[in-house]
């Protein structure tokens, strides 16, 4: 599956903007420009600053361990996408990056605050922010490429 030079470009700015726009949000969260919850649909989903203590979906792990944990997951997806450059599959590296940057801006505010601050609230569901949505398309999106990979083992 090989990308054009140009898409490949295109899809690392393409992260770099959604890391560089999910620290500015981040920004504006920790200095209170959502200290009321500004409502984009309703009351459905809106900016609202929320300390996430926890890992995703609020699961109770946090402290040393959660962060000895993510900095070993950090350094694993690191070895796993220069293994993936070497092999010259691209897209699989695209995703690798989404979720190591992804990882690493939620990381750095657990060392900043002790907490990863969230600014996304779907009411009903979860609160999170864009270096989680990061994490969960790469995950779908190496996800989806094994599965390719599956069928042309089988």
């Amino acid at each position: 599956m090989a990308l054009h030079k140009k898409k490949m470009v295109t899809l690392y700015a393409i992260i770099i903007f959604f890391v560089i726009l999910d620290r500015f949000f981040k920004f504006l969260a920790i200095n209170g420009y959502f200290k009321n919850a500004i409502n984009i649909f309703g009351d459905f989903f809106k900016l609202d600053f929320t300390a996430n203590y926890n890992i995703a979906f609020s699961l109770p792990f946090n402290g040393i361990f959660l962060n000895i944990t993510i900095i070993f997951i950090i350094l694993g997806l690191i070895c796993n996408l220069i293994y993936v450059i070497n092999k010259k599959r691209p897209l699989e590296a695209i995703f690798l990056i989404s979720i190591i940057l992804g990882a690493t801006s939620n990381f750095a505010d657990r060392l900043n605050y002790g907490y990863v601050i969230d600014y996304l609230d779907l009411s009903y569901f979860t609160v999170f922010n864009i270096a989680d949505a990061m994490i969960i398309l790469g995950i779908i999106g190496i996800g989806w490429i094994m599965l390719g990979k599956k069928d042309k083992i089988a």
